[in-house]
């Protein structure tokens, strides 16, 4: 089976965090046979073609200067497209680029007598909405929605209009988690959607008895929707008055956030780390002794998946996706949205008690392991295609 992922997100370099699960996915898939080739944004310091743990990745420029092309690989698109006319006019650039090399893509591996079975779209914005109308009726059409797509379609009546149409055209749409499938079902008119995570990499991140662990781990975007003021006002709770906070990730927040942490009296126990590749986010995982995820309406939550593979145990807002993955009976810990003492006094607890924490780690990590290695997630995604390669026969 040969299969076309479009995506405007997948790591630029090895060991890039961005989109690591696109192309861990794509490697899951071709371990099991398949053949993937992904379309991506190019970025300044990339090539036109490169190749990745052997996925073959072609980036399509989509303005005509270097500092134009910034939407893509660090979340900051929907800012950069509401923030200036300059943002909106890369952003059609990149519509049509992703449209363009799509239909070459189709048309150049027809015309070499080896097609595409399926073309694989991540996130109906923008990679979906680029793909509308454009693409013939062979490959079939897989849609994956993710998180961000979803709430900008909530946020915004015109998007959710839009989103109907993108979704209309696939033959088989998933998300990443079954709270996010409900809310894709509502929001375009009771459209089926199918749950179907992505992969993480079980082999870098696992369970270490060799560390010592201590403290508080937090990563994320540093934005409202991540909920790390949230985590700060937690930290200058009494029962948290010893305890340290390492802080992994960069965004539009982070001078505010600082500001606040100065203003509660707990700026040196906070350490900002900014962004991180996989291989050193894995060790900080490995280090603390407890993850806080205080996110709201998460699609799925891979930073929980990721430390619960690495033993850590995570405390989260009982929010979103975040609920397929911190469970109560398997080690995690929910506590209800803006409840900060309740977010404090859990984290306390496990802070307090490190042989709680490490069979809440324990628990945790064997579920993670069984649902979300590469190899479950690529034999679920191979069923999909070849359920959406039979639905265009009938």
């Amino acid at each position: 089976m040969r299969v076309l992922f479009v995506t405007h997100n997948v790591p630029r370099f090895a060991g890039d965090a961005a989109g690591s699960f696109v192309l861990r996915l794509a490697v899951a898939l071709q371990q099991r046979g398949a053949r993937v080739d992904i379309i991506a944004p190019w970025a300044p310091g990339l090539t036109a073609t490169g190749t990745i743990e052997g996925v073959t990745i072609a980036r399509v420029r989509y303005a005509s200067s270097e500092s134009q092309m910034t939407l893509a690989y660090d979340g900051t698109m929907v800012e950069q497209v509401r923030a200036s006319w300059s943002g909106r006019l890369a952003l059609l650039g990149l519509l049509r680029a992703f449209r363009r090399a799509t239909r070459a893509a189709i048309a150049n591996a027809s015309d070499a007598g080896d097609p595409y079975d399926i073309v694989h779209v991540h996130w109906w914005f923008p990679a979906g909405l680029a793909l509308l109308g454009a693409l013939p009726p062979a490959p079939v059409r897989v849609l994956t929605m993710h998180g961000s797509d979803v709430r900008l379609a909530q946020g915004v009546w015109p998007a959710r209009v839009i989103m109907r149409r993108v979704l209309a055209m696939f033959a088989v749409r998933t998300a990443v988690s079954s709270w996010l499938a409900t809310q894709v079902n509502v929001a375009s008119g009771g459209l089926s959607v199918d749950v179907a995570p992505m992969p993480v990499d079980t082999d870098r991140f696992v369970v270490r008895n060799d560390v010592a662990r201590a403290g508080i781990l937090f990563v994320g975007r540093l934005n409202a929707q991540k909920g790390i003021a949230d985590l700060l006002r937690a930290l200058a709770q009494p029962c948290l008055a010893d305890a340290t906070l390492d802080v992994v990730g960069d965004g539009p927040d982070a001078g505010a956030l600082r500001q606040q942490a100065d203003r509660d009296g707990i700026a040196s126990r906070v350490r900002w780390h900014g962004s991180l590749s996989q291989p050193t986010l894995a060790s900080f995982y490995e280090s603390a002794q407890v993850v806080a995820m205080p996110s709201r309406h998460e699609g799925l939550g891979l930073v929980a998946v990721e430390s619960q593979l690495s033993g850590t145990p995570v405390v989260a807002y009982d929010s979103g996706g975040v609920v397929d993955v911190v469970k109560p009976e398997a080690g995690g810990t929910l506590v209800p949205p803006g409840d900060i003492v309740a977010l404090s006094d859990a984290l306390a607890a496990l802070l307090q008690d490190p042989a709680r924490a490490a069979r809440a780690g324990a628990a945790a990590g064997a579920e993670m392991r069984a649902r979300f290695s590469p190899a479950a997630v690529s034999t679920q995604y191979m069923s999909l295609y070849n359920r959406a390669k039979a639905s265009r026969k009938v």
